[in-house]
């Protein structure tokens, strides 16, 4: 997929991770923006919303569209600039996860995405595969095909995408 490039990732002070992804995404912000923030869109890509206070400080739990491990997070709101920045701050272990929107043109949006967690490389190479996953799932939805079940997240395109970030330099 063309919009989908690898991310990124650092390695800070021995176990804080720093992912990056851009995305330059065929849409126009305001679809965009209703994808990553609002509890209608984020469940056609990514997780169900049980709340999200869109505001400073706003509660915010997501629950994966599974039946085996349904929790997938819950923190706070910690930036909102609507239709720029969603940026959620979770659990210890999840950590916080922001989305920066720009406008590249009438219908292109760029989606700057970061991840910083605590956790092992193996960690690092995990959630690298993962979001790419999900990044697919985005474009995916934005285009009129929404995750509509948990099938279409699959164990072997994650692995596949694991392997390829295992390789790269």
């Amino acid at each position: 997929m063309d919009a989908i490039r690898h991310g990124t990732s650092e390695t800070r002070d021995g176990s804080i991770q720093l992912l990056r992804f851009e995305l330059r995404l065929p849409h126009p912000v305001v679809r965009v923006w209703a994808a990553v923030a609002t509890p209608e869109g984020l469940p056609t890509w990514l997780a169900a919303v049980d709340v999200l206070e869109p505001r400073i400080g706003g509660a915010i739990r997501l629950r994966r569209l599974n039946a085996v491990d349904t929790l997938a997070a819950e923190g706070r709101v910690t930036a909102w600039d609507m239709e720029r920045v969603a940026e959620y701050t979770m659990d210890p272990f999840r950590g916080r996860i922001r989305f920066h929107l720009q406008a590249a043109g009438e219908s292109v949006t760029v989606l700057r995405f970061t991840h910083e967690f605590r956790g092992t490389d193996e960690h690092r190479l995990d959630h690298l595969a993962g979001w790419h996953h999900h990044f697919e799932l985005l474009a995916d939805a934005l285009d009129g095909r929404p995750v509509t079940d948990r099938s279409t997240w699959t164990p072997e395109r994650w692995q596949e995408l694991r392997e390829e970030y295992v390789s790269r330099p």
